[in-house]
């Protein structure tokens, strides 16, 4: 029972901390008009997708943006006592909801789908 509140409070201050975070992309007008174009797209995995293909200067924003990514969720894995996985599937989870009705995200099978 302890572990599971534990648990709980610790993943209610993860959601907490990627709730009021900008978006990883913020402020990267390349990124965010690939996303309106549909040429990236949000993964469940909390990074971001290339949809198709793309030129090698945005794969390389891309990986950018993912490495960001996946040092912001070390971090806070460590400060809540979590792992990555489970930070990164919150956010995942959360960055989705934040598109666009058809913009793209990944689904849990590796499909790419449209909002």
């Amino acid at each position: 029972m302890f572990a599971l509140r534990t648990f709980l409070v610790t993943l209610g201050i993860a959601l907490a901390a990627f709730a009021f975070a900008p978006s990883a992309s913020a402020g990267d007008p390349q990124i965010d008009a690939a996303i309106v174009e549909g040429v990236v797209g949000e993964r469940i995995d909390g990074r971001l997708g290339v949809v198709g293909t793309a030129d090698a200067a945005l794969v390389r924003k891309v990986q950018d943006i993912n490495n960001r990514r996946a040092a912001v969720y070390a971090e806070t894995a460590a400060k809540t006592g979590t792992t990555v996985d489970q930070v990164a599937r919150i956010a995942g989870e959360k960055q989705i909801e934040k598109l666009a009705p058809g913009q793209f995200y990944m689904d849990e099978s590796g499909t790419w789908q449209r909002k």
